[in-house]
């Protein structure tokens, strides 16, 4: 915008030079004249000085001769035209009167009026830009998009793997199309909804499948949206945007990242007066105030409900908390069918199978693992997906592409085979271990080699032998390398970390401890202005943190030398393991298990 006014000014700027540069060509056409004084016209003419004369009536401009050809140039007075040209005959002179045209009326009428013109122009664009004022009062104005209705339509058969949740927001549905049904009753609708957890669940899709069922206007807004550098303007966003919606009832309000301006009050350096509590405030009245918002309900989504303010949460405001979980394995296989129906597959592509190799995986992450697939299919230019393509996908996702160019030494490669066999051979060997299905010395993203274990079922809770049998393989592939070469690599830096993670855990936060018994220890500190996990507050004394330490160095050491016996009684399956990595670099499914099982 700037830069289009920037040009017209120039424009303007340009065009009065030329006209200007015109009409001084045009009114002068020979040499530039001289100025002189009306007295000295009078004094020449009647000395008989002047030759010729040219009276202009329009400019008032008479412009003169001498017998020798210097040209002068004398303005008049306005009324003088017809008595100063008699004067000059009688003294002699031809005298010349320019007749009056159109052409130079325009002229002469430009020449008055242009300054006023860009003068004029000049104080509209110094205007335009004080309006910046009014632009600044539009910042009160609410950004939230209505959706479209030329955007596809989302239902809820496009949602999968969150029956139970969907289950609930049907009765927000039912009520949008049938309010007399429950009024009726005496029922009162939720006034909101809050949609709450991991990212990628779909909490954002399942707002916009209530909007496409229910065929109501849907209005769209972050929580970032509201929240300016000037003061006052989230409130008054959100005071327009409840406005909107009230205008539109029925409808169904949706605010992402609520968070982001819903977080508990007090907590800022700013005290109660800063712009994002104002703007919480003004939220909390229009949500359950004075004001009546019948027919607007109110969506939101975060994956922080920890930082909400209580006030937020109460009922009369977000009745209703509706927890999005990760899906299980059956939700995977109803989301990868909704990711996978369009979209050419082979026979052998087995979507169980798939589900199974992706425990822990939102629908956002099998969105992306199935275009994964896709692409791959497409580089390789297939005609349709296979099972191949999939698993490739998986572990694209899971640990990054293959990095076959990378060099490695001889030495190196050997350290790997026998650490990632340590780790397998381990797996396979405890009693809670997962099922080993792959394990490779490929290098994928940061890692030389990766053990992929794949659980055989989802699981909510986990027993203190698993975290047990968890530590040991994770300790496996160093005990592997102390084993074999004498000495260990950095290569199991991940693997200790992850290690101590657990065992602290299962000491300070499970109660899982025989020597420090079922207690917690710490307090976890979750400052909504400093983030999440920032520090755990010890509440205990020196002498229970010391035998803490113990206590993890003891189970720590423990599940490495318990990890080191059993590599050390299957000696020879690890060396077959080994090897048989470093000759097919890939082992998974049956050949993996004739290996270590034998036939």
């Amino acid at each position: 915008m700037q830069n289009r006014w920037l040009r017209g000014v120039i424009t303007i700027v340009l065009v009065v030079l030329f006209i200007s540069t015109l009409m001084d060509f045009l009114n002068a056409p020979g040499q530039t004249p001289t100025h002189a004084p009306y007295s000295t016209l009078v004094v020449s003419a009647q000395h008989h000085q002047v030759a010729t004369a040219h009276v202009d009536p329009q400019s008032h401009v008479v412009t003169w001769t001498t017998p020798d050809g210097k040209q002068y140039r004398t303005v008049y007075a306005p009324n003088d035209t017809q008595r100063l040209s008699n004067f000059l005959n009688t003294e002699g002179a031809k005298v010349s009167i320019a007749p009056t045209s159109a052409n130079s009326m325009w002229l002469s009428l430009l020449g008055d009026i242009l300054p006023i013109l860009v003068v004029g122009g000049f104080l509209f664009l110094i205007l335009r830009q004080g309006q910046g004022g009014n632009r600044m009062m539009s910042f009160g104005k609410s950004q939230a998009r209505m959706l479209s209705e030329n955007l596809p339509k989302v239902t809820f058969d496009d949602v999968a793997g969150v029956d139970e949740e969907k289950q609930e927001l049907e009765e927000v549905v039912d009520f949008l199309k049938n309010p007399k049904r429950y009024l009726d009753l005496g029922a009162r609708i939720p006034k909101g909804v809050l949609l709450y957890g991991p990212p990628g669940t779909g909490k954002t899709l399942l707002a916009r499948a209530v909007a496409g069922e229910a065929g109501v206007p849907f209005f769209s807004e972050s929580g970032s949206g509201f929240v300016e550098m000037f003061v006052g303007v989230g409130a008054a966003r959100v005071r327009d945007l409840f406005e909107q919606a009230k205008k539109n009832a029925p409808c169904i309000l949706f605010i992402d990242e609520l968070d982001a301006v819903g977080r508990m009050r007090g907590a800022g350096y700013g005290g109660g007066n800063d712009e994002r509590e104002q703007t919480l405030n003004q939220l909390l009245v229009e949500m359950d105030g004075f004001g009546v918002n019948e027919g607007v309900i109110v969506m939101a989504a975060t994956n922080r409900p920890d930082v909400l303010d209580p006030a937020l949460l109460r009922p009369g405001r977000f009745d209703r908390q509706i927890v999005v979980h990760r899906p299980d394995l059956k939700g995977r296989i109803q989301i990868l069918k909704v990711h996978t129906r369009n979209k050419p597959l082979a026979k052998d592509v087995d979507l169980e199978a798939i589900a199974r190799r992706t425990p822990g995986f939102t629908g956002a992450d099998l969105a992306n693992l199935a275009n994964e697939a896709a692409l791959l299919a497409a580089r390789a230019r297939q005609k349709q997906i296979t099972m191949a393509n999939f698993i490739e996908a998986t572990e694209r996702v899971i640990a990054g592409p293959e990095k076959r160019t990378r060099v490695v030494t001889d030495l190196e490669k050997r350290v790997v085979a026998f650490h990632e066999s340590g780790h397998t051979l381990v797996g396979m060997m405890v009693p809670h271990g997962d099922p080993v299905n792959k394990v490779t010395i490929i290098p994928r993203g940061m890692s030389l080699g990766y053990t992929l274990p794949v659980p055989e079922e989802d699981r909510y809770l986990v027993t203190r032998d698993q975290i047990l049998d968890r530590v040991a393989m994770s300790l496996a592939g160093r005990a592997a390398e102390q084993i074999v070469f004498g000495e260990v690599s950095t290569g199991a830096h991940d693997d200790l970390e992850k290690s101590t993670n657990w065992v602290r855990q299962m000491i300070t936060e499970y109660g899982m401890s025989e020597e420090l018994g079922p207690m917690t220890y710490g307090t976890r500190q979750d400052q909504v202005f400093l983030g999440r996990d920032l520090i755990r507050q010890r509440d205990y004394s020196e002498e229970v943190a010391s035998k803490i330490d113990q206590a993890i160095r003891h189970i720590v050491f423990q599940q490495f030398e318990r990890a080191k016996s059993i590599l050390l009684q299957h000696r020879a399956t690890l060396n077959r393991l080994a090897l048989a990595l470093l000759e097919k670099e890939t082992l998974e499914g049956e050949e993996l298990r004739e290996i270590v099982f034998g036939s």
